[in-house]
Order: C-alpha cells, then sequence, then structure tokens
C-alpha cells in the first residue's frame, strides 16, 4: 500500500505557514510590544515607591 500525500489540498502546503507557531496570535503580541511587562513592572514598583515615601515625608519642606 503506498502512502498517502501527506496534503490532500494542492494549496495546503502553501497555507501551512499560518499554522506555524511562530506566527500564532500570542507570538506576534508579545513580539507587538517586546519591554511592556519589564516596564509595568517597573512603572508599578515606582508608584507604590512614591505613594509609601511621599506620604511619609509630605509634612517636610
Amino acid at each position: 500500500m503506498a502512502n498517502p500525500p501527506l496534503f490532500r489540498d494542492p494549496w495546503a502546503k502553501k497555507e501551512a505557514w499560518r499554522k506555524h507557531p511562530v506566527f500564532s496570535n500570542r507570538a506576534m503580541f508579545s513580539s507587538m510590544f517586546p519591554g511592556f511587562g519589564i516596564a509595568a513592572v517597573a512603572f508599578t514598583a515606582y508608584v507604590l515607591f512614591d505613594n509609601f515615601y511621599g506620604k511619609v515625608q509630605s509634612g517636610t519642606h
């Protein structure tokens, strides 16, 4: 028995790149904003630090 062709649709071989993990929605979104996660954490830490020490030293001139 002969092996059946891998792609039965003649256009499936040309469209196979769309299923590759590099082109997934998650990969596309993460490469759209490369430093967003680090920036969000740094900004949150800055705001928390500023709010904490801003209230402690608010009485000084």
